[in-house]
């Protein structure tokens, strides 16, 4: 009896179901009726049927991205997802090919997103997506008014997809499928590549499809470079050159002139940005291009894009078609 007690005490810890709409909730709720024209009664409605999960606040205040670099690279550049990146690439080889040829996209770029993301669809996420958007969008105000913008997208998601809003199971911060599409990028940058009517991005047809179009409306640039490692002669002047934003803020003749070496040769007028990584022999520097920016349209942070732009390049070097 004790033991039971004690278990029903630390559900209670974890899981609350949002039962009552507070006074600031509701105001919300008004909001987001107003904003995306979603009837007042259907939100309320959602509102009843999620629950506040504190694990997912948890994972939130701690995300990989807080790491250095050389942790976080460790995290995903390993041989298993190198291998099995290789294997998903062969099997879906008519598949890459066919979205590299329509969106202009590589297919190991395409491929280590997906990597990166689930390990190829074997870690596509485990929470309840309504619960996740519900807990971030009204118990977490650091990024609440996003999280509860995504709310409602997700409420129309499910509308156009004919999903129960408690079925669809996702990442603490409420992404779906094999590349990790939150809600409202589900809405606008998913395909149907397959042509059966449906955009469901839990099967690689659409996913891989669906992550080239991402790509593809960010502006990829076929056939240019993403990043080049970088030395810095006088350190000095090229960490003056570096901030927080990810827009490529200068030009291959601004970083030259400040002592920053690289193997390539650039037009003077190339827009590039240097960015500093902490490695494990101390810091490296890069230089990145636009299609480097592309990739952080994807994941806001720089060393998400450096693990995709790496784990791409392994992947394109152990790729061998399969006979």
């Amino acid at each position: 009896m004790r033991l039971a007690l004690v278990s029903a005490a630390l559900l209670l810890t974890t899981s609350v179901t949002a039962a009552e709409i507070n006074p600031e909730q509701q105001r919300w709720l008004d909001e987001l009726a107003g904003k995306f024209e979603v009837p007042i009664a259907e939100l309320n409605d959602a509102m009843t049927q999620a629950s506040y999960q504190q694990s997912i606040i948890d994972a939130m205040t701690r995300p990989a991205e807080a790491k250095p670099w050389h942790q976080y690279r460790s995290i995903f550049l390993t041989e298993k997802r190198l291998q099995q990146g290789v294997e998903f690439w062969q099997q879906h080889a008519e598949l890459l090919a066919r979205a590299e040829r329509e969106l202009q996209v590589p297919a190991h770029i395409i491929t280590a997103i997906i990597g990166v993301e689930t390990f190829y669809g074997a870690h596509m996420g485990s929470h309840k997506v309504l619960d996740a958007l519900y807990t971030l969008g009204f118990n977490y105000p650091p990024r609440g008014e996003f999280f509860r913008s995504e709310f409602a997208h997700y409420l129309q998601l499910a509308k156009e997809q004919g999903w129960a809003l408690l079925d669809q199971k996702g990442s603490y911060a409420g992404a779906m499928g094999m590349g990790q599409f939150i809600s409202s990028s589900y809405r606008h940058y998913a395909v149907d590549f397959d042509g059966d009517g449906e955009r469901n991005l839990f099967q690689a047809v659409d996913a891989i499809g669906s992550v080239a179009n991402y790509f593809h409306e960010h502006k990829w640039q076929p056939g240019d470079d993403v990043a080049y490692p970088a030395r810095a002669t006088d350190t000095e002047a090229a960490d003056a050159l570096l901030g927080p934003a990810l827009e490529l803020s200068h030009s291959w003749a601004e970083l030259a002139a400040a002592g920053v070496v690289v193997e390539q040769e650039l037009d003077a007028d190339t827009p590039v940005k240097l960015i500093r990584l902490d490695g494990v022999d101390g810091p490296e520097y890069w230089v990145i291009r636009h299609n480097f920016y592309v990739i952080t349209r994807y994941n806001r942070s720089p060393l998400y894009a450096m693990a995709v732009y790496q784990l791409s390049e392994q992947l394109k070097q152990a790729y061998e078609p399969s006979l």
